[in-house]
């Protein structure tokens, strides 16, 4: 008996060596960091997103993290199931542009910005936001940081550097609050790769808006994301590319982003462009090989062109041409995106380099409304959703069909702000159902639309 149970004591240390020895040279060891919370059990499918993206110092009059939390209701009862929040973290002070400096020049990758508030004020947002069916996106700066970021001094190796061996801006901008950092040092993309790993980890996030990303390597975002996925092996993380290239999809994102849809949407408008030009875009947008499942972001607003370029009450004919505007961007084969203050027809722009909240008590309730039933109908529909597209639009009018399966979608959209013609494709003439109503709508040869009128229809 006594040899018997030095054999198996051998045994056991034999196996334990083994394992020491393969956990040791194990090229991914185990993480730092422990998971918090729970598992969402409701996170949405990447076709159903509504993505609201949140400016945290506007968003509020205490411009924090408390102050979203507050709304959460209001995002719900929009039809929004994605908040995407802009940069959390401590901002540069050295360099920085702006009143309160950008956003985007991150001075600590694994902190929360103290004007916003703490890291348990984050966590509670998101616990909050998942018991109302919301996930939370972050937004993430992988190309660049601010200038006194510590990765500067500690690892100055870490960043492209000129023929003086001083760091550099991004190249070919004029971001001079940032410093661009070097994609083929090693140590740098598995610091990187261990700061977005720290918020999924630490405040249970589920995905991240992924800044200036046609800039950063294809190979760093599919390391990043393949990372990144493992780590809630049996739950979705949404990625989404600030980026327009097709190959974010082999990377692993779930959506790019519709820049050039969104520029067209603006020479309609300020150019007088035709609304042919839109599904022109469209077409352009979704070549170079996208899987039909591929869906592009698109928007009518967002916090850089609401800054730059205006509001959508600006750039679209005012509240009925912003609506109209706005159903296009929305159903045709994309994920919609809604800018915080949008919804309401809130008319000043916000600057995100500064405090400048939003008055939430100036609600136009009508448009609210409109909002929340293109919103609601976006959500039972499976062929605006997954559908197949295909264009029928004039010079004025915006229309096309998202189809699938048996179900049938047609939008009409007149943007301009001019009583139309319409003239009916015969593929479309039918008698369809009002989308909002349910009311018997018959299509003949011609329909006539009032100034920025829409119509959705439904078989």
């Amino acid at each position: 008996m006594k040899s018997n149970i030095k054999i198996v004591y051998a045994l056991i240390l034999a196996l334990a060596f083994i394992s020491c020895s393969s956990s040791d040279s194990d090229s991914t060891p185990a993480s730092p960091y422990t998971q918090y919370g729970s598992a969402f059990e409701k996170m949405p499918k990447k076709e159903d997103a509504i993505i609201y993206q949140v400016n945290i110092r506007a968003f509020s009059a205490a411009g924090t993290l408390k102050g979203v939390q507050d709304r959460l209701t209001q995002i719900q009862e929009l039809g929004a199931n994605v908040i995407y929040l802009m940069p959390i973290y401590p901002v540069g002070k050295v360099k920085a542009s702006g009143e309160l400096g950008s956003p985007y020049a991150v001075q600590d990758y694994k902190a929360v910005n103290p004007d916003f508030g703490t890291l348990q004020d984050l966590q509670v947002l998101v616990e909050e936001a998942h018991k109302k069916n919301m996930a939370v996106v972050l937004d993430w700066v992988a190309n660049h940081t601010a200038w006194d970021n510590t990765w500067i001094t500690q690892h100055p190796n870490w960043y492209q550097k000129d023929a003086a061996g001083a760091i550099i801006i991004p190249p070919g901008t004029n971001y001079n609050d940032v410093a661009q950092l070097d994609f083929n040092n090693t140590e740098m993309k598995a610091a990187m790769i261990d700061a977005m790993s720290y918020w999924v980890y630490n405040a249970n996030i589920d995905g991240f808006r992924c800044d200036y990303a046609d800039f950063v390597p294809q190979n760093f975002w599919s390391e990043a994301i393949t990372k990144l996925r493992s780590i809630k092996k049996n739950q979705t993380l949404l990625m989404l590319a600030e980026g327009s290239k097709v190959n974010h999809f082999a990377s692993g994102f779930d959506y790019t982003f519709g820049f050039n849809f969104f520029s067209t949407l603006e020479k309609v408008f300020k150019e007088s462009k035709p609304a042919t030009t839109i599904q022109d875009s469209n077409a352009t947008e979704y070549a170079n090989n996208y899987n039909e499942d591929n869906r592009i972001v698109r928007y009518t607003t967002n916090h850089d062109v609401n800054l730059t370029d205006g509001t959508p009450l600006e750039l679209f004919g005012g509240k009925k041409g912003s609506i109209a505007t706005f159903v296009v961007a929305a159903y045709l084969k994309s994920v919609p995106m809604i800018y915080n203050g949008q919804e309401i027809g809130y008319d000043k722009r916000l600057n995100y380099f500064a405090k400048t909240p939003i008055d939430w008590s100036v609600t136009d309730a009508a448009m609210l409304a409109e909002y929340k039933k293109i919103i609601a109908f976006r959500n039972t529909s499976n062929a605006v959703k997954r559908g197949t597209y295909t264009g029928y639009s004039s010079d004025a009018v915006s229309a096309f069909t998202m189809v699938k399966d048996t179900e049938k979608v047609l939008v009409l959209s007149n943007l301009t702000n001019s009583t139309v013609k319409y003239l009916v494709a015969p593929a479309l003439k039918a008698t369809w159902k009002d989308a909002f109503t349910g009311t018997s709508v018959t299509l003949g040869s011609e329909i006539t639309l009032l100034p920025f009128q829409y119509l959705v229809l439904k078989n």
